[in-house]
């Protein structure tokens, strides 16, 4: 299996040399690419150094197997043709291609099949916060039709990459020392505050990341269910957490909910109030699962049921689910 990541040098890049290494995944060859900037930089996987290669337009995916590219859509949309010109799977963490209807948009414990009918060579990755709200939706929608979505999140600075996560620790120190803070990566601090927008606002007023859930919760799920969100960056450092409320054709009871969520796959249940247990950001950092809890009947809906949800955007919102995808496909045999 000969193996690239594109955009190595990145959070999640750097992520995704961690994932492939604990998951074993099965890497005879390892290719590194970056840009003009990481070219040259050196990163070691399993004892071994490798070197970080300038992406061109060249023939250097001629016999690579699958490539995670997690560059950034401009530069995916570039180089897509150039990286599956040979064969090559690519799965993309970017919005590029999300919701192209030629490309597959697959979690691999709601939509795993998705993933062999890909015309153009290309499997996409979805929204980080969408991936964690379909893992727990997934099996409640088997229990009864979800027909609509309220979700408010809250996401860390990890969202917004390495860079974010350093300007956040900076903040606080620079808040506590009595200095202004250094403000780049947000459109306000963050140390100390939350900030009720992540993307920019579209014209309907709600932003691209709320629509991101919209419109990838519905290709996903093939589903028909609509989904209203509110995205809030926290000062949280890494690991998003949300809130969501589901209507359902018929009502589900909370510990038939309870129990179908802790037989899925990638979710761990923490769901006992009385002592004060329920999932956090604080202890869901670098946790391959979704963790789950504070389910409970909607007051205000009587086919309702809401929950509360944290899980690593970093892994699971992005290098885990894309090296998942990867393994689903090895399994049945569509990759090398």
């Amino acid at each position: 299996m000969k193996v690239a990541i594109v955009g190595v040098s990145g959070a999640v890049g750097q992520e995704f040399l961690k994932v492939l290494d604990e998951r074993q995944f099965p890497v005879d060859e390892l290719v590194l690419f970056g840009s003009q900037r990481s070219a040259g930089r050196k990163y070691n996987f399993r004892g071994k150094d490798y070197e970080v290669k300038l992406l061109q337009h060249n023939d250097d995916f001629k016999d690579i197997d699958v490539a995670f590219v997690s560059a950034g859509g401009s530069t995916s949309k570039e180089f897509a043709d150039t990286i599956t010109k040979y064969g090559t799977v690519m799965i993309d963490n970017s919005s590029a291609f999300r919701m192209d209807d030629n490309v597959p948009l697959v979690v691999p414990e709601c939509n795993a099949e998705d993933a062999l009918n890909r015309p153009r060579g290309i499997i996409a990755n979805p929204n980080c916060t969408t991936i964690m709200m379909v893992v727990c939706l997934q099996p409640l929608e088997r229990l009864s039709h979800i027909t609509r979505i309220h979700i408010a999140s809250y996401q860390a600075a990890s969202g917004a990459g390495a860079a974010a996560m350093a300007e956040l620790e900076q903040q606080y120190r620079e808040v506590l020392d009595g200095k202004e803070p250094t403000v780049e990566k947000f459109a306000y601090q963050l140390a100390y505050n939350v900030i009720p927008q992540i993307d920019v606002f579209t014209d309907n007023g709600y932003t691209k990341e709320e629509m991101k859930m919209f419109n990838e919760t519905r290709k996903i799920m093939h589903t028909d269910a609509t989904c209203s969100a509110m995205c809030v960056r926290v000062p949280s450092l890494r690991s998003h957490s949300e809130a969501v409320w589901i209507e359902t054709l018929q009502p589900i009871d909370p510990d038939a909910a309870r129990e179908a969520l802790s037989k899925a796959p990638g979710i761990t249940v923490i769901d006992n109030p009385a002592e004060q247990q329920y999932p956090m950001p604080l202890f869901t950092a670098g946790e391959d699962d979704v963790f789950v809890g504070r389910i409970r009947r909607d007051l205000a809906n009587p086919n309702g049921l809401t929950f509360w949800l944290c899980g690593d955007q970093i892994k699971k919102g992005a290098a885990l689910n894309a090296v998942q995808i990867a393994e689903y496909l090895i399994s049945v045999g569509n990759i090398k």
